[in-house]
């Protein structure tokens, strides 16, 4: 049963945006991968876009760079290997393509019971920070479609906003810093991508995985309902595997089953248990 009781032991949620929060399926950045690539000559696919999803959107370039099949394909079409010059002028295309997609209605709408959720987590004195991938300038573009919508995080940290991103701590102890919490122990990082979950994890927070409303099974919701249930399970169970592996404490399928889980953290700090990271 739900309560309104105050958390005793959780001061903050730190939530991921696309996959997390926004967008369910995670998709925004993929048309927007594939046709950056595109531009230069180079082919790639949806599913060699995701892999490096949660780091920051330069470091993401850079790492589809290094994929051998990605830099043959690179090296065919332009006539020579990836270089840093090479990812400055995809990055440099991909941001404004990105942003020009992240407001559509299809990658912008609040992720079902996310909203609720939130809302529960602050009635129970829990402040909600947020970390994310996305530039500064794709995120001044979709903030207000998401305010619209009744969703203000308490921070904001975007790539590029540090020395660093994902998947070090860097964000996560600006957030702290923001919100004025701490411990670690008195967190929980939630994020849909490894690379997201790894920064809850290198902050020593505690981090739940959520397997089925992002990157890791990248359907939107109407066509994730109308798999077959052994296929949902099929990729949920992949998706939970991949996220235990990259260290989260608790993995769920979206925001809607959240707050049980937050629930059972708080019970668990209160009897003295830590994060596996700690």
């Amino acid at each position: 049963m739900q309560t309104d009781a105050p958390f005793r032991t959780i001061k903050a949620v730190v939530l991921d945006w696309a996959g997390t929060v926004v967008d369910f399926g995670s998709r925004a950045p993929m048309g927007a991968f594939v046709e950056v690539f595109h531009r230069f000559g180079v082919a790639i696919s949806v599913a060699e876009a995701r892999v490096p999803m949660g780091l920051p959107k330069r470091d993401h370039i850079a790492a589809l760079m290094a994929e051998p099949g990605i830099a043959a394909r690179w090296r065919e079409a332009r006539g020579s290997s990836p270089d840093e010059a090479a990812i400055d002028a995809i990055y440099e295309q991909f941001v404004p393509l990105n942003a020009s997609v992240v407001t559509d209605p299809d990658f912008s709408t609040l992720i079902p019971a996310a909203a609720e959720t939130i809302a529960l987590l602050r009635r129970r004195g829990a402040r909600i920070g947020s970390t994310t991938g996305y530039t500064r300038e794709i995120m001044e573009r979709l903030l207000p479609v998401a305010a619209a919508q009744g969703y203000q995080p308490d921070n904001l940290v975007c790539a590029g906003d540090l020395a660093a991103g994902r998947p070090t701590p860097l964000m996560m102890y600006r957030t702290f810093a923001d919100l004025g919490v701490f411990p670690p122990g008195a967190v929980v990082k939630v994020d849909d991508t490894e690379p997201g979950i790894a920064e809850g994890v290198a902050s020593g927070t505690w981090t739940v995985g959520l397997a089925v409303s992002g990157n890791l099974v990248g359907l939107s919701l109407s066509e994730w309902q109308a798999l077959p249930p052994a296929e949902q399970e099929r990729l949920r169970a992949d998706a939970t595997a991949r996220l235990k592996a990259a260290g989260a404490d608790h993995v769920i399928d979206s925001l809607a089953d959240l707050p049980g889980v937050i629930e059972r953290i708080d019970a668990a700090g209160l009897r003295g248990e830590r994060p596996l990271a700690a």
